[in-house]
């Protein structure tokens, strides 16, 4: 039996990127021969307090023990036959390690990513880590490893200047056991909605101006399901703490699913994760057009594009006032994802990275 060692930076089934980047296909590894065995960066206790307000010294404390627990790999690495990378060694310093399993130990490493991770991007969130973070070790690891797994095109062509090995899979969908339902239609109700973590309501902001004023003239819902409560003062939103076990009944009580999105090179690198969650449950997408997105979303087939500030208004205004329309939408939105981002479609892809 081979063995596999995920090295990760969050703890098991706590964050989006690992659960539906590789975390779903671990039962399909473990049929296909494999022993599995992951180890996080944080431990689950510092991942709980780590974003937010205070415990530093804690915070602290839970740094230098990840860091000692990465050193302690070393001593067990020999024993497995691949070493799959999400993102990254570690937070923080540079790969020395990862150079070590590689070139002196001889393992073969899979290094998988779905963001664009060599470009800056600070944000309150991670800004106290940010001035120890080494951006060109995506590089590093990308010509260390034996093969690259990449989220999205734009990140594959990134990886191929430094790998010729550098593979496109997609983030998917298990569409057979988690995002299986159908969204519930409610004439009476409609209601916009959107999912994401800290990191992503920033994208938010800049359509808070089209969501006060149509909720002057229209009657919607606005939910927001995230970890982190929003400022906005609107009479519409409905505030949703995000829970794994509650998250797939919440996105159901949408009508449309929004994905906004900024015109710059870190978004170009995202994988369109949330117009995926949307359109498996027959929510129709509405994003901008950026990236991965223009493949996912078909315009005016199973969701729509937004460019500007007028298209949101103008799309979400015919949406509400068009049932008929909505319906439409809706009833070919999952089968693009059963076909082409699913689990079960992608699973031959994402075997071949460990031959």
């Amino acid at each position: 039996m081979k063995k596999i060692l995920f090295i990760t930076p969050y703890p098991f089934d706590s964050a989006p990127s690992q659960r539906f980047r590789f975390e779903q296909y671990f039962e399909i590894l473990k049929q296909s021969g494999f022993e599995i065995t992951q180890k996080p960066f944080w431990d689950s206790g510092t991942w709980d307090i780590l974003y937010k307000k205070g415990k530093l010294f804690k915070k602290f404390i839970g740094l230098l023990s990840a860091i000692f627990r990465r050193y302690l790999i070393l001593f067990s690495v020999s024993k497995y036959d691949f070493i799959f990378i999400h993102r990254e060694y570690s937070p923080i310093g540079y790969p020395f390690m990862v150079w070590i399993i590689s070139r002196v130990i001889g393992k073969k490493i899979i290094f998988d990513f779905d963001d664009a991770i060599w470009i800056p991007n600070v944000s309150e969130s991670n800004r106290l880590f940010n001035r120890f973070k080494v951006y060109s070790n995506t590089q590093r690891i990308v010509k260390l490893s034996h093969k690259v797994s990449c989220g999205n095109e734009y990140l594959r062509l990134f990886a191929e200047e430094f790998n010729e090995k550098a593979f496109y899979n997609p983030t998917t969908i298990d569409t057979n056991n988690y995002h299986n339902k159908v969204r519930k239609i409610n004439k009476d109700k409609f209601v916009i909605g959107w999912t994401g973590s800290h990191s992503t309501i920033k994208y938010l902001d800049e359509i808070i101006p089209v969501i006060e004023k149509l909720e002057k003239s229209l009657s919607f819902e606005f939910h927001v399901i995230s970890n982190h409560i929003p400022a906005w003062n609107l009479k519409s939103l409905k505030f949703i703490f995000w829970k794994k076990e509650t998250e797939v009944e919440n996105m159901l009580q949408f009508s449309i699913g929004l994905m906004p999105l900024s015109h710059d090179q870190w978004c170009e690198g995202k994988c369109g994760f949330k117009a995926l969650q949307y359109m498996a449950l027959s929510i129709p997408a509405l994003v901008s057009p950026i990236g991965v997105n223009t493949e996912i979303v078909d315009h005016g087939n199973n969701g729509f594009y937004c460019r500007n500030l007028d298209e949101w208004e103008s799309t979400i205004t015919q949406l509400i006032n068009d049932h008929h329309l909505l319906n439409e939408l809706s009833s070919k939105t999952a089968q693009k994802v059963i076909d082409q981002y699913s689990v079960a479609s992608n699973k031959q892809n994402f075997l071949q990275l460990f031959s």
